[in-house]
Parts: structure tokens; sequence; C-alpha cells
């Protein structure tokens, strides 16, 4: 039910001032001047308690406004201070800012074995230089190439060459920004590390519940493997019921996320849901004693945050926790709490803990899909009435997927570029075998290894995963199972949260300016829709990206493109490098050529080396051309420098005429700096390598 009145949800009107100063300190973290601040909030409260004490003195009863407003600019400073404190880099003993030869770190997380290379994070402690050592702090993401490696563990103090650098950039555009991800969570530096070049100082120097919990983890996921076989099975189900996620595929995430039940993959409110009811029925005698109802609480919160211990404290887990605990707290003493206070204030304080929580998506979506569900859910729900009771539960079943997606629809598109279109029917195929999954798997981690009943539950939860995973690839199969290429900026995501909101508070209050808000947002959205589609059918250009050691040279005319690159669309690098540009371009007609083929077409003719794109001309110059002459120089818009072509490099400028000269990725880092030496006039000469991608538009 929608709160009638702001008194009713007076958290969740606290908490935006909150967010807004959160917000702003994220994209105004330089000029944080965390003592300015500190000053701000002190003057605004010594106002507002002034205020306060004399109330009746200054007759501040006839300004009420000015205590709210106080309050806000309080709220607003108090979170653009936390998220300025948080930040590492605003440490004065943060270990970029010394200069050292070796780093002693602990490692503050489980490492992950992926692809040959283990990965994990540590915490900087000290730094060594010349001898001298610096207490330090600071997050350090760390790489090893090494088969030894395996044996390192959460805890362990390790001693390290002092080799970090800043974590790159996204050099090609619409390419997933790794550098934003990382900062996000506190990390700005790594460090690759191959072969023995590490030395283990100390074993299990970490906080021992975190590694008590990782072993315990650890442990329940072999017992999953000792009664089921398939991996994909096992990683589900490690997902599902423990958070770990390392073992998941590609092609399963995929199947998911396509079909719009990723959530399932998630643990969160589902799994924290079914362990409160199975210790609420479990522990149901308990209610007759006379302090019955408080120990029956305090076991079930015990029990629950330990299981968030479990699951390395996820963000979506401690929110159901925190959300749980406190309607247990509320039931207990018999005490009315309003949901969507209690999904602000458990917010307020995960932000509190760690307010860069917000930038996570996961808990965006987290969040905007239980207030989605309280808030919309009712409105939907009325949509229909059904008098068969079969009839209005699955309609009432359907109604939380309706406004669990259409709350989420324009963040999932912004962040995720797609729309599952069956995510109806997907969403009512999952519930009865992720309840079964979650029910049988529970229940097996928790009891010892019994041979037949162990046996048993885990042929029951290894087929319903199959099931429910072969369900979901067949309807990620349909035609048309998902819209692709949905790319928002800010300004069209702000306006579908608008049209979302005003018209079903119109559809709650009736109000006749709500419905013409709503289509006023719509038409500035499809004027927006509009000159995009019409700017990109009448857009030519020509796309040199950073491919580090591949070619993608990518050019495109209205919706159609030719790339030029070694790789195909079903490898890795091309998927994280190349296709979301051509998706944010919405291209509909793209071809791929190997830089060694022909090209004939209607605005591309290539032959060897030499290409024709309209009226711009592009000269390949690698080793099979980089010793030609010519008696007269020939003409090139662009020389696109690649495959390490060592030669005299004066016969360039002798023999060809150019407006740029292009440093392909591809090339070595010695053949790099080989080329540097020579003086190149700084506005034709262009390194891609560690820099971002040149795009050249003519209309």
């Amino acid at each position: 039910m929608i709160a009638n009145h702001k008194g009713e949800i007076p958290f969740v009107i606290l908490l935006i001032p909150f967010l807004l100063g959160i917000t702003l300190g994220l994209n105004f973290a330089r000029f944080a001047e965390i003592p300015l601040l500190l000053i701000l909030l002190l003057a605004l409260s010594t106002i507002f308690i002034s205020l306060n004490i004399a109330y009746k003195k200054f007759n501040v009863y006839k300004a009420r406004w000015l205590g709210g407003i106080l309050i806000n600019l309080i709220l607003f400073v108090f979170g653009w201070i936390s998220i300025a404190n948080y930040s590492e880099l605003n440490r004065p003993n943060h270990f970029s800012k010394f200069q050292s030869q070796l780093a002693i770190i602990r490692i503050n997380n489980e490492p992950i074995l992926k692809n040959g290379l283990i990965r994990f994070t540590a915490t900087v402690e000290q730094t060594i230089n010349k001898g001298n050592k610096t207490a330090t702090c600071g997050t350090l993401l760390i790489t090893l190439k090494d088969s030894l490696a395996q044996n390192l563990a959460y805890g362990d103090e390790v001693l390290i060459p002092a080799n970090y650098t800043l974590v790159d950039p996204p050099f090609n555009p619409a390419e997933f920004n790794y550098k934003q991800y990382l900062a996000n969570k506190n990390i700005y530096y790594q460090s690759f590390l191959y072969g023995h070049k590490y030395v283990v100082l100390a074993h299990d120097a970490g906080n021992p519940i975190v590694a008590y919990a990782l072993r315990l983890r650890k442990q329940l996921i072999e017992k999953l493997k000792v009664s089921m076989h398939n991996t994909d099975a096992i990683a589900v189900a490690s997902t599902m019921l423990l958070g770990y996620r390392a073992d998941l595929s590609s092609d399963v995430l995929q199947a998911y996320s396509s079909t719009g039940t990723v959530y399932v993959l998630t643990v969160s409110g589902s799994q924290v849901t079914i362990i409160y009811f199975l210790l609420t029925y479990a522990l149901s005698f308990l209610s007759r004693h006379k302090y019955g109802k408080v120990l029956r609480a305090t076991i079930i919160i015990g029990v629950l945050w330990y299981y968030a211990l479990l699951t390395g404290f996820s963000p979506a887990v401690c929110r159901a926790v925190l959300v749980v605990s406190m309607i247990i707290i509320g039931k207990t003493y018999n005490r009315y709490i309003n949901t969507l206070n209690i999904l602000a204030f458990s917010a307020f304080v995960l932000l509190l803990y760690n307010p860069y929580l917000i930038t996570e998506v996961g808990f965006q979506l987290a969040f905007l899909a239980v207030g989605g569900l309280v808030v919309l859910r009712p409105i939907v729900y009325d949509w229909f009435k059904f008098k068969n009771k079969l009839a209005d539960k699955l309609w009432a079943i359907c109604s939380v997927s309706i406004a669990a997606q259409i709350i989420t629809f324009p963040l999932s598109a912004f962040y995720f570029h797609q729309f599952p279109v069956y995510f109806l029917v997907s969403n009512v195929l999952v519930i009865i075998p992720a309840a079964i999954i979650m029910y049988t798997g529970i229940l097996y981690l928790l009891l010892p290894q019994i041979a037949f009943v162990s046996h048993y539950l885990g042929w029951i939860l290894e087929k319903t995963i199959l099931l429910m995973n072969r369900g979901l690839s067949d309807i990620e199969q349909f035609p048309l199972s998902t819209i692709n290429k949905i790319w928002l900026n800010t300004a069209e995501y702000i306006l579908l949260y608008a049209i979302i909101i005003s018209l079903f508070y119109f559809l709650y209050d009736r109000k006749v300016w709500l419905l013409r808000l709503s289509l006023c947002c719509l038409l500035l959205l499809s004027i927006s829709f509009s000159y995009k589609k019409t700017t990109s059918a009448n857009t030519h250009s020509i796309a040199f990206l950073n491919m580090r050691s591949h070619t993608g040279i990518v050019m495109r005319s209205g919706n159609q493109a030719i790339v030029l690159s070694d790789l195909s669309d079903t490898n890795k690098n091309y998927r994280y490098s190349i296709q979301p540009y051509l998706d944010s371009c919405k291209l509909t007609d793209v071809t791929i050529y190997n830089p060694k083929q022909n090209v004939n077409s209607n605005y591309v003719l290539k032959r060897s080396n030499l290409i024709q794109f309209f009226d711009k001309r592009i000269l390949l110059f690698d080793k099979s051309v980089s010793n030609c002459a010519f008696n007269n120089k020939l003409t090139a818009d662009y020389i696109y420098i690649t495959g390490n072509p060592y030669t005299n490099f004066s016969n360039i400028n002798k023999n060809y005429t150019y407006q740029q000269l292009l440093i392909s990725a591809a090339n070595s880092d010695r053949f790099v700096n080989q080329i540097q030496q020579i003086k190149w006039p700084a506005a034709n000469f262009i390194l891609l390598k560690r820099n971002k991608a040149l795009i050249s538009v003519s209309n």
C-alpha cells in the first residue's frame, strides 16, 4: 500500500538528501575537502540545535520549513563527507604516496583461480624502501601466474615487489569501465606477478571469523560435489546457496540474464526468507514460554547473520537480513513498521558502513525491486480480478514479476542494454524449481553425510537445477526472446523513470497533471530516440580501436559497418572491445573481414594494404610494405602502422603523404619506444597503445 502521508515514511524522506550527498561526492571527488565539509556540518548542526533550544524565544514554530531545510542540508553534507572519508586515496598513508621497493600485503578475500590465473585483493600493510618500513593502507588487486600460488588463502601475509600500476581506463567507446568498477570498490592499483616473485611471511593473519566462514563455505562446496556430478549444476547450487560464483560458466549466466531470471543466481532475499520461515516453524514451540518470543527472535537473527557471514557479507544478503531482523524485532514487541521505512533504514545503515555500495548494480536493483513490489505490486494486482482461486494465485505471482520488471527496467536497460521479452514466462517457470533447490539444498547442507539420504537429496538437487537450466535455455532460443542494443543516456534514463512513476501514481491517485507529465516525458523520450536514430543513419565514421595485441578497425556507413579484425565475433576480446561499440551505434548489418582479405562493398574498397572508405584512404603499413619505395609519393589520409614493421622510418615521409600516422596497439613496447624516438609532427602522430581509440566522423 502506498503511504498517504510522508509522516508514515520518515526514513524514506530523510534518506533522499543523504543519497544526494553521496552521489555528489562520487561525481565531484576532486573537490572533497573533508576539513571544510566538517566545518560546514558542524555549523549547520550548531544552528539546528540552537534553533531547537530557542524554539519559543524566537518563534521558530512560525517557520517550520527552516528545520526541514537544515535537516536536509545536514544529511546532504554528511553523505558527502561519508563518501569522501571512505575513499582510500584521501588518506595520507595510502601506499601509492610512498616510494618503495617492496610491499608487505595481507590477502583480504578468497583467491580465485580462473583461466590459469589467480586473482585476489590485498591490503598493503607496509612498504619497504632501502630497508625502511612505513605503515600504509590501501587495497591492491593482484594477479598471479604460478601453479604454487593455489596454496595462498585469505589472511596470508605476503612480501611482493612494489611494481604496481594504475588500472587502465576503457580505451574503446562503450567498453566496460573496469577502472571505475574497481574504483567503486576502493581499488585503484593493480600488480601482475609471474613465477616466484613473492614470499609468504605468515598464514592466518586475517579476521578469524571471516577465515572460518570461508573455510566452512569451501567445505560445503566440496560436500555438494560428493553427491552431484554435473559441473554446471554444482556451480548453480554453489551460487544460489552460498554465493560462490567463480565456477559459473558464461553460457549458464547468459541464459539466466537473457530470460530476466539472473536474480535467481544471487544469494539475497529469497534465501533469507526461506531460512526465516524454516526457523520460525522449527522454533514455534518457544512461543509458549514467558521469554520464548525473545529467545526465538535472538536465535533466528543470530542464524541469519551467520548465513550472511557465510556468503561473504553480500550486500543483497545483508540488506535482506537487516530487513528481516527489523521485522522480527517489530513482531516480537508487537510494533507496526512500514516496509518502505524498513527498506530505507537498512539502506542508510549499509551505506553508512560502505557508501560505495550505492554504485553496485545489484544493490540498486535489489532496493528498487523491493520498493517496486511494495508500491507498484498492489496497483498491478488490481488490474484483473479472478474468482477462481488458482487463477488468482497465478495472477498474484505474475503481478509480482511485472511490478519488479517495470521498476527495474530503466536501470537494467541502462547497465545491461537488453530487455527479456519472455520474463513473465521464465519467472513463473523458475518459481517451483528454485523453491525445491533452496529447500533441498539447505537440508542437504545441514544434514551430516548419510549414504542413502544424502545421495537422494543430491540427486533431486542436481536434476532440478538441470531441468531449470534446460527450460531457461529453451526460452532463450525463442524468437525475439531478448531486445538487445538498448543504449540509454542519462537524460533518457531519468525520463523513463519519470514516465513510470507519474503514470503509476496517476493510476493510484487519478490526478490529471500526472498523466500530462507522463505524456510530456514520453514525447521528450521519443524525440531523443528519433534524433539519435536519424543522426546514426546519416553518420559515416572510421574507428581505430585499441585492441592491444589485435587489429580492430570499424568503417561505418549509417546502420552498416565493416570490421577489419583478426578476431571472430565469438572471441571474448571481440565481445569485450568491439561488440559494445557496434551495439551502441545500433548497427544492423555488420560484416567482419580479416585484415589480409580484400573487400568490395558499396562504401569500402580494399585491395591488399590500401583501403578506400568514401573519400578517405587508409594504408595498412605492415612488414609486407615496410621496404617499398615509389617514384611518386603515395597519398593517404591515415597510415596505420601494425605488426612491428621494423624499417628505416624516414622512408615513410619520403614515400607517403599523409594526414595522420597511427601506431596500432598491437605493436610491441620495443617497437613503440623505437618509433617514438623519431621526431614526428605532434598533430600527425597518434599512439593507440595505452591510449583511447581514434574515431573520425564525417557526415
